[in-house]
Formats: structure tokens, C-alpha cells, sequence
């Protein structure tokens, strides 16, 4: 066969016509033709990229140069061998080393070629500068430095507004804005040109606009060249002046976890060294001030500056994407002033109480910070007049919110506080609980209650400033916010409040609570382990002995710590500094202050206590096998007594493993935000409510199936919060003189409303029945489309109402008197409700270009850094556990095939009834030979040997199966290996069964005997006492085949399914509807579809958490529902709206398979080379690109970034459009057609047609 030189491949692949190329995949037409995958010359890129490097003797070469160099060095040494007539191996070789280079050249990783033999490094080809963290896609192209930005250390100053951030002089007069020319603002930029680049507020650049020159001021040596420039400054110039006071800077921490880490404030120039910003701020940015370093960047144009204060600004941002929930608000200090400030035992003085409202106001006017308007202060009559006149600091509350009775904020809300516990008393209302731990405002005016991390703080949308936020504007927001922050850290800085070793005493009353607490748990645990130790423990379902004794006394022992904690809520003072703290949700919390003051509890690791080490013990100090508190991690001590040495050991392991766990998750949580964000970075709602990519593939119908904005959502993931709107409609319409309406107008009044909304909503299949002819039910699920969320909204506005009027006329037959003064329903009070959730339904929709998919990401990648790498372990259930956490997000958006913990969860058709569970599982579940049989037993006779078997009847009843001797036979002859054997099972009586092998004579009357021992020795002795001949002379095969036989019985499976491993009974512990607890059968493993079909299963409730098996069973409608269901019950303590959740669901599952969220899944779904490149495998894609010929239509976000364009989502996907104005006379204008909708009546017009003709046929017939 001859050798394939390149030479000889070139010219074959020339002569491949265009038409065969394209059976390769090439598109000849944009230059893939196969030639071009071989080098002709090599390219050498420009010295811009491959610079040296200037030493003291001599320059080092970029290795680009010097591979160069190695390539024409070879090739020199070809021309010259060639023409010196060298032969042909060495020519050859020559070659083969060229080759080499070449490939090196290209990719300096080549296996076995990667280091360079002259200086033993890694050779940096092309491949290596494009790929990596570092390479051109990812450090110079999606991302890069930046001019214009600044970076220091961060503290605090609650004097500054929540939208400024005070930045050293240092930084300002370095960092410039292009501020043009007019006649507004010549005099101002002047000042600033003759200040110079020196001295702040003054100017680094002028540009002329005539020419584009730049005089750089910094290099002027005197006043009189400065004075020069400034004289020559004309309107049109551009001035870089310094940044001032009220500049628009983006603010910047990284990580950069979530969309808003990184927001825009306004400058304050300020002295020293520091960035400052207001504490409340601190949430969206996780930053605290132990050495936190923040970013600063300027935007350079007006309309950067617009979008930045519009879109990123603050106070537009005070409520988090992720659920709507507010996440700029009160933290630590300013809700412990808080606190103390509105206790019900707090009072003021006149002087006292003015001076906090000036500490609020400055000492000024309140100014509305929306119109700009001022009011006075209005100070309102004090609550208590005799013996002395005292305001209360609920008053002070009233104040912040509203100093005066025309300011335009008029809040009414009722919240839970943090220690809000229900009355007991019945029929008791909320707002008279003992502890004032229910907030009741009304019109502004604080009735009770008081403020703490549940009415002032972040995570609550029952907070008051969310409620501003929500019902006014975001400026009054923002402002009682300031507002608070220079109250709270001037009060508390008067007041004082200070933690001291005082407040961790523990008083005599307290020791002898917790010694007698601890002697109770530990005699309790003594008794368990007496009881382990005589085997009368009684076992937990599904656990052995040991287990069942770990998990009672891991119970007990964590409870001691709890209720020391609630012993110090009852023992310590009402103004001690760490309860206080806890109490008020600022700072800590009650099992804090029990390690503190009382016992530091049971130390858990790895949800266990703490495991033996070595011989049986856990440390040398105890004895071996020893299960008592102490020796298994219980810490007796406090903090403030001291840990003995073992307990500091069992303390500082607990501890290690937060630490570890928080290490390992922080890498893994940041890969995988970081595939979710690319592949769902381009996804953005449309006008025609649709959620597309960037290449236009519809991903959704509708956003979150409502087209609903989770920012937006005042309820749980509900557009509408009924009752706080209702009270709201109640209160700021009250009038005494207005009759309240009886329930029949009210429903009259409502349906009217509802009826009016309704216009418009009817189904598709009510408009046209060409479309959908047929009459379905109104709850079938095939009536839905697109309007259903909006219908649904009506309905439940209309029934809110009804449920309302209800409760008032039944209170106004029960009391004959006139209740219309203190309990009515006005026709105002109604209208504005009813506009009020109309106007927030209509605010909450999603808009347009909204980018939904990043947001998204965001929302699910944030919360994922707060989870655990933990297992959650089912109570009582020995090894039976879920994967959760971040192994289980992995699992499930790399749509893994093979998961750590598959388990179905099957619903019974009898679900409170224990022997349809246990009948049902038994089915499932794998049941063994050996679970159901007394004795296997070998036999032997004259004419060979047998098993025998007696089957237990009593443990197949206790296993609820429904087998016979019959069905046993046939699984034992059925299982793998025993036709090999020749194994015959028949049964005899009721209960024995024989084995035999190779099918003898059974017919012999022989009297089968037990052999009493497999051992020869033994088997020779009593084959001599019964005068047999010896083994050897009957074959030694067969006693060898029942050994083997007699083993392998045991294993042989004789009912459930092959791939369910275990299946357990799990008792529900919380009660239903019907206050029963219901019962799952839980199965480890695989089988979805079998136990779909399994008697006495639920199939329709019936689900597992294998996606890929759920789609290959039910399809890709359950598989997504899988997904969003998965996913919720993972990250269901991180409160995300389930919008973010089914859109990654669409995203995986919109091509109608499980795509996973890795570099496989990306490839499918998205075809734009320089987003796959941006990814990962850069090279491989470039390639591919190459050889293929691919088009990149630079229309996703990643594509636009690295080419430097407006991406088309948000602002950048707004397009004008301008009418088009038709003169008269050229015609009507007619509504343009729709394809959809003209294809369907062309549809039902043929269909009439059809119909009409077969009805004229049957009538001529």
C-alpha cells in the first residue's frame, strides 16, 4: 500500500466534487472544502501578541516566536537536505519533526509532546491562549479590566442615605466624567479647569470638540497655563472634571452571586481612606466590615447614567428577584434600637422625644422626598398627661413614618412579630397578646406592637418598608429608611447598649434548672442502654437495636439544649444585652445564649453523634464500647464555665466540619452557577407574553404560566395580598357618615366589576368551535390556555369579597344593634379594594424584554451557596436517606442517568390501613429464600442426595405475600444458573419442598436420611457405619453440585421486583384533612413502571425522583413536573419563587428531552459557536466551526459581549417603531391576516365542506 504523504492527500481531496463535501457535513459554499484542513503556510500573528520580554543581557522570546523559529529552522534544514540529495529517511524524519512543530504550534498540550525539552515548561499554543480562565474567551473577552473604576475597604456610616456611598477624595480626583459644554454649566467646569488635576472638585482633560484634542491639565506647571485653557474653553468642549457629590457610580462586591451585588448609588466625596456606605445596604451585597473590599465604577454617558439610576439604582432595588421578598432593610443595631425603642415600657419626655424626632429630621423640615415638598413637624399630643406628659416610643414609630398629617404616606398593616405566639385564650384577638408581639398600624399611626427583624427587617413582606415601598413609592421607602438609621445609631449611642461577662452569668436558679434538665436526660439515656444491653430495647420500624438507641438518645440530648434555652428566656432579665438581642431578631438566637449561659448540648457529626475512633471508643479518656453522653460528644459546660479537654475536642470536630463543608461547597455551588447562567442568560419575555431565546425558540407560552413578575408578588408567590389590601381600602376610606352596604348589593356591586374585567377573557374553544369542536367540562384541564391565570385572579378577588360580606352580615343578625360604626363595608371602601388588586395585578405582570432566564439563574445559583453537602436521613428508618443539598441540584440539572438515592414514593389506594402497606411493599420488595423458609438442609439416599426445605407459613403471612409451594418451585428453577445445574424443585405436603439435580429417579421408595455434617471426615464415618460405599466410588461431583446448591438457595429471589431494592412503610406525622396520618410505601431503587402497576398502588399519586426514568415511563410533561418538584423540595427553606424553577425546567425539557445543564446539554440547545466557545472545550467548537463552516448570527448575550454590541434583551431588545402614514385614496386598510388563525379557518371551512357533501350524498342515497 502506498504512503498518504500530505502532498498525495491534497491533491485527492482537491479533486472531491462540491456535491460529495457536503455528505461530509462542509458547506463548500462558505469555504469547507477538506484542502483547507491542511497547511500550505503557516500564519504568524502579529508581534502585538507574542511580545518579548526585555532583560538586562538579552530578551526572552514568547514561545509563539520561538516555535516559529523552531518551524523555519526545520524547514531551512528540508530545503537544504533536498538539495543536497539526502536520503530519503532522513528527509523523511525531518518531516515527521516539522509535523511536530507544527502540532505544538497549534496546541501545546499535545499528550507526550507538552513540555518543551530546552527550558522544561508547558509550551502556551494557540489552544492554551484561547482555553481556560485566563485564556482570550473568558479573561479578555466576556470579561476584562476596566478604566474608570476604583477598589478599597468598605465601613459603615448610618448618616449616609441608602443610595449614597461616600468616596475618598483620593479616589474621586482620579476618577473623571466626560461633562460637555453649555451654557448652564461653563462657569461651573471653568472652576473646576483653574483648580487643576490636583486639588478636588477640579479637572484632569480637556477635549476640544473641534478637533478631538486632548490637553491634559495635570501637566500644567503653573496658574497661567491653567488660565490659558480655561479662557479657550467654548461651549462644545468636553471636560473630564473629578467626580462630585450626587455623581451616579456603580457599586460593586464580588462575589457577584446575584443581580444585586452590584448597584447604583449616588457619590458623596468624603475624606480618608475608606469607601463608606449606609448599613442597611449591606444585605444585596453580603458585605460585613471586617476587611470587606468593594469596587467602584463611573458610567461615561448620560444614558449609561439613566439606566444605571433607573434600572440598578437603590432605591429600585430594595425587594429581591428572587421572591419579591424586601432584602434592603434594618440590620443588628438598628433593630435592636428598634426594639427597645417601641417596647410598651418605654416613654419619652418632651425634650427627649423632640430630640429623637430631630434626630431623624436633622433638626430640619421633613421634605418629601418625591415632590420635594416640606412639612413641618407636627409633634402629636402626648400619651400620658398626668402626673407628666409622656410619648411613648410606638409615637416615635408614628413619627418616622409620618411627621405630619398632609405627608402623602398613609400605611396600614398587621404583622406578626418575631415572638408572636398564638393566645391561648380562645376567641382572644391577635393585637391583645401579653408580650406586644403583634403590630397593628393603622393610617400610619402605630397601635401596637413592636419593631424587630419580623417588621423591620429583610426576608418579611409584612416589614414596614416594604409596605411603603409597595403602597407609595420607593422614595418613601428609602427615606424612612435614612430616617431609621440616623435615629437608631444616635439614640442607641446615647442610650447605651453593651454586652458584658455580667449578662452570661448564669443565676443559682438557673445551675440548679439545668442540673436537674441534664440529670433527666441522662438517666433516660441510662435506661435506654440497660435496655440495649438486655435486648428489651423495642426497635423503631426498620432499624436494628443499635440504631434505634442512637436515634433516642441523639433526640433526647439535643432537646436538653432547647429547653435550657427556653430556661434562659424564662431566668435571665428583660435588659439583658444578648437576650435582648435574640429576641429582637438582630442578632443571634436563644440557643446561642444557652450555650453561652447554660450547656453547649450534644455534638452532632455527620447527623449522628459523634462515632467510635479507635478500640471502641471515641477517645482514650473513656472506656471502650462506652455509650454514655459524655463519651459520645455531649458538652456539659458552657462557654462561660469552660469545655474540659474532650469536650473541647468534641466541640472543635463539629466545628471542622462546617468548615469543610463550606469549603467544598463554595467551588462546587460556583460551577454550577455558572452553567446555569449560560444557559439560560439569553432566554427574555416577549410583547406576545412568550419566553424565546435569542434565536427566537419559544421556551414558555407564558413566564411562570402567568406571565407574573416574582418581584412583584405581595402574597406567597401571589400578586395580591387580600386581607392587607382590604384593610388598607377600610381604613384610608373610613367615614362615619357613609352607610355600610348589605351583602346582596355588595355581590351585585362585585359582579358587575368581574363581569366588566371578564370581557374579552372567553376560551379559544368558546370563540371558535371550528378549533376545538367538542364540549368539555369546565375543570378539564383542556380548557386552560393562556388567560387562565387572569380568570383565575377574578374569581379569587370575587370570592374574597363574598367571604367578607358573609362574615358582616352574619355578625349584623347575630347583634341586632347598628354595627355600621365600627364594622361595615362602604361603597368607597369597596371601589378602592376593587381598584387597588386590579392596579397591582396589572403592575405585577412581567415586561417585555425583561431577561427572565438570568434573573432566573440568579435566583436558584444565590441560594445554592447557603445549602449543605449534607444527606437527609428519614426518622426512624435505619439507612434509609435522600441525597439533598448541592449533590442533589447537581443531580438534578445534569439530568444524571444513574442517581446516588432513586426512591419512589407510592400512594396506596388504602393509605391509613398498615396491612395494605405491608401487602403492598411485599410486592415490591425483594423477599429472599431465606426470609420464608425454617431450615434448608441437604439429604442424601441410596440413589444420590437432595435440599430439602420447609417454608415458614407464619413469616410469609408477618410479610404479607400471596404465594403458594407452586410459585416458589418456579422461582427457584427460574433463577440464573440453575438450569446449568439441572435443578428440579417439587413440593411435598404443605410445606416441604425438595431440590434435586440432573433429574434422578424420584420414584425410588428409599427413605431420604438427614446428613448430619458436610464435612468428609464425618461423611465417610457415617457412610461406614451405614455400610455405603465410599464418596469416591458414588462421585464426588454431586456432594460438591448440593453444597453449592445448598448455599446459592438462600439468594433466590421469590417475589418483587428486580431493580427495587427495599421498600418501607413511612407513616406520615402530620394528620390530613381527615386528621388521619396517611401511609407511603417508600422504595429504594429502580421499577417506576412496575410499581405503577402494582395492586393496591396509587398510580395517579404515584411518583419518583428519577427524572430520566419519569420520562420514559409518563413522558416529558411528568419528566418537567418531576424537575420543578425536585428542585422545590431541595431548596424549599430558601423561599424562591417557583417561577425561576419552572422556567429551568421549560429550558430543560423545551426540546422534548432531558437536557442536562452541562456542555453536552448547552450544545443541544443553543448553536451559536462563540457562546459554546465561551463555555467550555473552546477549541473543540472553534474546530468544529472551522471544518463545518458554521455562521454565528451574534444575537445571544455571550456572542455580544465578546463582540462588543448592545445585546437584545432589556434595554438593548427595544425597538421604535414609527407609524407608517397611507395618503387617502390609496385604498382601505385592512387588518393583516394571521397564519395561524387564517390556517384554521381554511381547516373547519374544508371540514364544513366535507360534512355538507356527505350529508347531500346520504340524502341522494
Amino acid at each position: 500500500m502506498d504512503d498518504l504523504n500530505p502532498v498525495r492527500v491534497m491533491n485527492i481531496f482537491r479533486k472531491i466534487s462540491a456535491q460529495d463535501v457536503e455528505l461530509f457535513g462542509m458547506d463548500p459554499a462558505s469555504g469547507g472544502r477538506p484542502e483547507n484542513m491542511l497547511w500550505t503556510f503557516v500564519p504568524a500573528p502579529p508581534v502585538a501578541i507574542r511580545p518579548s520580554v526585555a532583560q538586562e543581557a538579552a530578551s526572552t522570546e514568547d514561545d509563539i516566536t520561538n516555535k516559529l523559529g523552531d518551524i523555519l529552522h526545520v524547514n531551512s534544514l528540508i530545503r537544504a537536505g533536498l538539495a543536497q540529495g539526502q536520503s530519503i529517511s532522513k528527509i523523511t524524519e525531518m518531516w515527521e519533526y516539522l509535523q511536530v512543530q507544527v502540532a505544538m504550534y497549534i496546541n501545546g498540550g499535545l499528550p507526550g509532546l507538552s513540555k518543551d525539552s530546552a527550558y522544561g515548561k508547558m509550551m502556551r499554543g494557540f489552544e492554551q491562549r484561547l482555553k481556560g480562565k485566563q485564556g482570550r474567551f473568558r479573561g479578555n473577552l466576556s470579561g476584562k479590566r476596566v478604566d474608570f473604576s476604583g477598589r478599597t475597604v468598605i465601613s459603615p456610616d448610618p448618616n449616609l442615605s441608602i443610595e449614597e456611598v461616600a468616596v475618598p477624595t483620593r479616589v474621586a480626583v482620579n476618577m473623571t466624567y466626560p461633562e460637555k459644554v453649555n451654557a448652564q454649566n461653563i462657569d461651573k467646569l471653568k472652576a473646576c479647569i483653574m483648580r487643576g488635576s490636583r486639588h478636588h472638585p477640579g479637572a484632569n482633560w480637556v477635549i476640544k470638540g473641534a478637533d478631538g484634542r486632548r490637553l491634559a491639565l495635570k501637566m500644567a506647571a503653573s496658574k497661567s497655563d491653567l488660565k490659558r485653557v480655561e479662557e479657550k474653553l467654548v461651549i462644545g468642549d468636553i471636560v473630564e472634571r473629578h467626580l462630585e457629590d450626587g455623581d451616579i457610580v456603580l457599586f460593586n462586591r464580588q462575589p457577584s452571586l446575584h443581580k444585586l451585588s452590584i448597584l447604583a448609588h449616588r457619590a458623596k466625596i468624603r475624606p480618608w481612606r475608606t469607601f463608606r456606605l449606609n448599613e442597611c445596604v449591606c444585605n444585596p451585597y453580603n458585605a460585613d466590615f471586617d476587611g470587606d473590599e468593594m469596587n467602584l465604577h463611573v458610567p461615561q454617558t448620560e444614558e449609561a447614567r439613566a439606566e444605571a439610576m433607573e434600572l440598578m439604582g437603590v432605591k429600585h432595588n430594595l425587594a429581591t428577584p428572587k421572591n419579591g421578598a424586601p432584602i434592603i432593610a434594618a440590620i443588628q443595631d438598628f433593630i435592636t434600637a428598634a426594639y427597645l425603642m417601641s417596647r410598651k415600657d418605654k416613654f419619652f419626655n418632651r425634650r427627649q422625644f423632640e430630640q429623637c424626632v430631630s434626630y431623624m429630621y436633622n433638626g430640619m423640615t421633613a421634605k418629601d422626598p418625591y415632590t420635594g415638598k416640606e412639612y413641618p413637624i407636627h409633634i402629636p399630643p402626648p400619651a400620658i398627661i398626668r402626673p407628666q406628659q409622656q410619648w411613648t416610643g410606638k409615637q416615635v414609630w408614628s413619627m418616622l413614618i409620618k411627621p405630619h398629617p398632609d405627608y402623602p404616606v398613609n400605611i396600614n398593616l398587621e404583622a406578626k412579630c418575631k415572638q408572636y405566639t398564638a393566645p391561648r385564650t380562645p376567641g382572644t384577638i391577635p393585637d391583645m397578646v401579653e408580650n406586644d408581639a403583634y403590630l397593628v398600624i393603622r393610617n400610619s399611626e402605630v397601635m401596637c406592637g413592636v419593631m424587630d427583624k419580623a417588621t423591620v427587617g429583610d426576608g418579611k413582606k409584612d416589614s414596614v418598608f416594604y409596605v411603603i415601598w409597595r403602597d407609595f413609592r420607593p422614595e418613601y421607602a428609602a427615606e424612612a429608611m435614612n430616617r431609621l438609621s440616623k435615629l437608631s445609631a444616635r439614640w442607641l449611642g446615647e442610650q447605651g447598649f453593651s454586652i458584658g461577662i455580667n449578662d452570661v452569668y448564669p443565676s443559682e436558679q438557673l445551675r440548679l434548672r439545668k442540673a436537674q434538665l441534664v440529670g433527666t436526660a441522662y438517666a433516660k439515656c441510662v435506661k435506654l442502654i440497660e435496655q440495649f444491653k438486655r435486648g428489651e430495647l423495642q426497635r423503631d420500624p426498620g432499624c436494628d437495636e443499635e440504631m434505634t438507641m442512637e436515634n433516642q438518645m441523639s433526640g433526647i440530648l439535643s432537646k436538653v439544649r432547647q429547653e435550657c434555652g427556653d430556661a434562659c428566656f424564662a431566668e435571665l432579665s428583660v435588659f439583658n444585652a444578648p437576650l435582648t438581642m435574640a429576641t429582637c431578631g438582630s442578632k443571634g438566637s436563644l440557643i446561642n445564649v444557652s450555650q453561652m449561659v447554660a450547656v453547649v448540648g450534644q455534638q452532632i457529626i455527620g447527623g449522628k453523634r459523634v462515632l467510635d475512633g479507635f478500640q471502641d471508643r471515641t477517645l482514650p479518656h473513656f472506656a471502650k464500647a462506652s455509650r454514655d453522653p459524655p463519651a459520645k460528644g455531649f458538652v456539659l459546660n458552657s462557654f462561660f464555665s469552660g469545655l474540659n479537654p474532650t469536650e473541647f475536642i468534641f466541640h472543635a470536630m463539629s466545628g471542622r466540619e462546617g468548615l469543610v463543608d463550606t469549603a467544598v461547597k463554595t467551588a462546587e455551588t460556583g460551577y454550577m452557577s455558572r452553567r446555569l447562567m449560560k444557559s439560560l442568560e439569553d432566554l427574555s419575555a416577549q410583547y406576545d407574553n412568550t419566553v424565546r431565546t435569542s434565536n427566537g425558540s419559544v421556551v414558555q407560552m407564558k413566564f411562570g404560566d402567568d406571565g407574573l413578575d416574582p418581584l412583584d408578588m405581595e402574597g406567597s408567590a401571589k400578586p395580591v395580598n387580600f386581607e392587607r389590601t382590604y384593610a388598607h381600602a377600610l381604613s384610608s376610606t373610613w367615614d362615619n357618615s357613609e352607610r355600610g352596604l348589605t351583602q346582596k348589593k355588595v355581590k351585585k356591586i362585585v359582579t358587575t366589576r368581574i363581569e366588566a374585567e371578564r370581557k374579552g377573557l372567553d376560551r379559544i374553544c368558546e370563540q371558535d368551535q371550528s378549533i376545538l369542536p367538542y364540549e368539555y367540562e369546565e375543570d378539564k384541564p383542556e380548557r386552560t390556555d393562556q388567560l387562565e391565570s387572569i380568570r383565575s385572579f377574578l374569581t379569587t378577588v370575587s370570592d374574597f369579597i363574598a367571604d367578607k360580606s358573609a362574615k358582616i352580615a352574619s355578625t349584623q343578625r347575630r347583634n341586632p344593634a347598628d354595627t355600621s360604626h365600627i364594622f361595615k363595608l362602604s361603597r368607597t371602601a369597596l371601589d378602592r379594594f376593587l381598584h387597588l388588586c386590579f392596579q397591582k395585578f396589572e403592575k405585577s405582570k412581567v415586561e417585555p424584554h425583561h431577561a427572565v432566564g438570568a434573573v432566573g439563574a440568579h435566583s436558584i445559583g444565590e441560594p445554592g451557596t447557603q445549602m449543605t453537602l449534607k444527606t437527609f436521613h428519614f426518622a426512624g428508618v435505619a439507612g434509609m436517606s435522600i441525597t439533598q443539598g448541592v449533590p442533589r441540584i447537581k443531580e438534578i440539572i445534569n439530568a444524571s442517568k444513574v442517581i446516588s438515592t432513586p426512591v419512589i414514593s407510592c400512594s396506596l389506594d388504602s393509605p391509613y390501613e398498615a396491612i395494605a402497606a405491608r401487602m403492598a411493599s411485599a410486592l415490591i420488595q425483594k423477599t429472599y429464600m431465606r426470609d420464608i423458609v425454617a431450615y434448608i438442609e441437604d439429604c442424601w439416599g441410596q440413589d444420590g442426595g437432595w435440599i430439602n426445605m420447609r417454608v415458614d407459613w407464619t413469616a410469609v403471612r408477618n410479610l404479607g405475600l400471596r404465594i403458594s409451594l407452586e410459585h416458589i418451585t418456579t422461582a427457584i428453577e427460574g433463577t440464573k444458573g440453575m438450569k446449568a445445574l439441572g435443578v428440579t424443585a417439587l413440593h411435598h405436603g404443605n410445606s416441604h419442598i425438595r431440590v434435586y439435580i440432573d433429574s434422578p429417579d424420584h420414584t425410588s421408595s428409599t427413605k431420604p436420611r438427614r446428613k448430619p455434617t458436610s464435612r468428609p471426615t464425618a461423611l465417610s464415618k457415617a457412610r461406614d457405619l451405614a455400610g455405603e460405599p465410599p464418596l469416591a466410588e458414588t462421585g464426588s461431583d454431586l456432594f460438591l453440585q448440593i453444597q453449592q446448591l445448598k448455599r446459592r438457595l438462600p439468594g433466590v429471589v421469590i417475589s418483587g421486583y428486580p431493580d427495587a431494592h427495599r421498600a418501607i412503610m413511612k407513616r406520615d406525622d402530620r394528620p390530613d384533612a381527615t386528621g388521619r396520618e396517611p401511609i407511603q410505601v417508600l422504595v429504594e431503587g429502580y421499577g417506576f413502571r412496575h410499581c405503577l402497576t402494582t395492586s393496591g398502588i396509587n398510580g395517579l399519586s404515584t411518583y419518583t425522583n428519577h427524572i430520566p426514568e419519569t420520562l420514559s415511563v409518563l413522558g416529558i410533561e411528568a419528566a418537567r413536573s418531576t424537575i420543578i418538584r425536585e428542585i422545590s423540595q431541595v431548596m424549599g427553606g430558601m423561599d424562591i419563587d417557583p417561577r425561576h424553577m419552572q422556567l429551568l425546567a421549560d429550558v430543560m425539557t423545551f426540546k422534548g428531552e432531558v437536557l442536562g445543564i452541562t456542555r453536552f446539554g448547552l450544545a443541544k440547545m443553543r448553536e451559536s459557536v462563540l457562546q459554546l466557545a465561551s463555555f467550555e472545550k473552546t477549541a473543540e467548537h472553534l474546530y468544529e466551526a472551522g471544518v463545518k463552516g458554521k455562521e454565528d448570527r451574534i444575537e445571544g448575550v455571550s456572542e455580544c459581549i465578546i463582540m462588543g454590541q448592545t445585546m437584545g434583551i432589556g434595554t438593548g431588545g427595544v425597538k421604535v417603531v414609527r407609524p407608517v402614514k397611507i395618503a387617502e385614496g390609496l385604498g382601505q386598510r385592512a387588518m393583516k391576516g394571521e397564519t395561524f388563525t387564517d390556517g384554521w379557518k381554511s381547516v373547519a371551512k374544508a371540514r364544513e365542506a366535507r360534512m355538507k357533501e356527505r350529508r347531500e350524498r346520504i340524502l341522494g342515497a
